[in-house]
């Protein structure tokens, strides 16, 4: 992504200094130069307190009956990128980040990839040893084969498909407790962190985690092109015997099937647009990822 999102420190270890900047902006043309972030009004926070995010991240934090995603597809014009909206629940991670891509949005909707493998690498820094995280694609989110959540991903209703939009906003919702389930056994298709051996990750500390690997691949991104993205989020979706996978320059997943002695077969496309329409890990009846 042409992007000036540059991440240069790691989970451990983190250097503001080694930071560039965290926006995605098309009127940003030299890196390492700040955006005022300053200059941007501030949105009234709850009393909760603040993450260790860096910067520029901006912070907001809602009550636990707060949509992150609402309410960060509301105010990401204003706010602008680097504003990171987290309601504060004991039973779900909830967070949306505002991003400004400088490329078209045909293209720019494959962030959507960046940010679940960012959400894959926090989790795995955090992870129980032989806890596989996984992907549905394109943004369901599973621990050990249960599935915990996901991604959702916005942009301005009437944007143009061959222009930079003026804002994205990545969400992510993760189950961190199970509440009133009965023992996981009874819903083996569902999991939850907890159960899952993460005892010492609550949902800020999550977000914290998140933050810093969405700078890293977002570099990772900048530096080395999308390939390295889709590499290390094809990874994680679920293996297939005889199949190939790739990521089509729109987002969309080509899956070409190989036939012994007749080398690739003609690849089937799979509609990343068609697909974020309906989030393939959420519950239209709770708000939440499905059970």
């Amino acid at each position: 992504m042409d992007a000036r999102l540059h991440g240069r420190g790691t989970e451990r270890g983190y250097d503001p200094g080694a930071y560039h900047v965290i926006i995605i902006t098309n009127n940003l043309r030299e890196s390492g130069t700040q955006m005022p972030l300053q200059e941007r009004p501030r949105l009234r926070t709850s009393s909760r307190p603040a993450l260790d995010l860096p910067p520029p991240f901006r912070l907001v934090t809602l009550r636990e009956v707060g949509d992150a995603f609402a309410h960060a597809t509301r105010v990401a014009a204003e706010e602008g990128a680097g504003t990171l909206v987290y309601v504060g629940r004991f039973d779900l991670a909830e967070f949306a980040v505002v991003l400004e891509p400088e490329e078209p949005l045909k293209t720019a909707r494959r962030a959507l990839y960046a940010g679940l493998t960012a959400l894959a690498d926090a989790l795995a820094v955090h992870a129980p040893p032989e806890r596989p995280i996984t992907f549905d694609w394109p943004d369901g989110v599973r621990v050990n084969g249960g599935l915990v959540g996901g991604a959702r991903l916005a942009w301005p209703e009437r944007a143009d498909e061959n222009e930079p939009p003026a804002w994205l906003v990545f969400a992510v919702m993760i189950r961190t407790v199970a509440l009133g389930d009965g023992e996981p056994g009874l819903r083996p298709l569902s999991a939850a962190l907890e159960e899952e051996g993460f005892d010492d990750l609550g949902s800020g500390r999550l977000v914290e985690s998140f933050a810093r690997h969405l700078m890293v691949a977002l570099d990772a991104w900048q530096e080395q092109g999308f390939g390295e993205i889709a590499k290390n989020y094809l990874a994680r979706l679920a293996p297939e015997s005889g199949v190939r996978r790739d990521i089509a320059e729109n987002g969309d997943l080509l899956v070409r099937r190989v036939i012994a002695n007749a080398g690739r077969g003609e690849a089937e496309q799979r509609s990343l647009l068609r697909a974020l329409g309906q989030p393939s890990w959420l519950d239209p009846a709770t708000g939440g990822p499905r059970k």
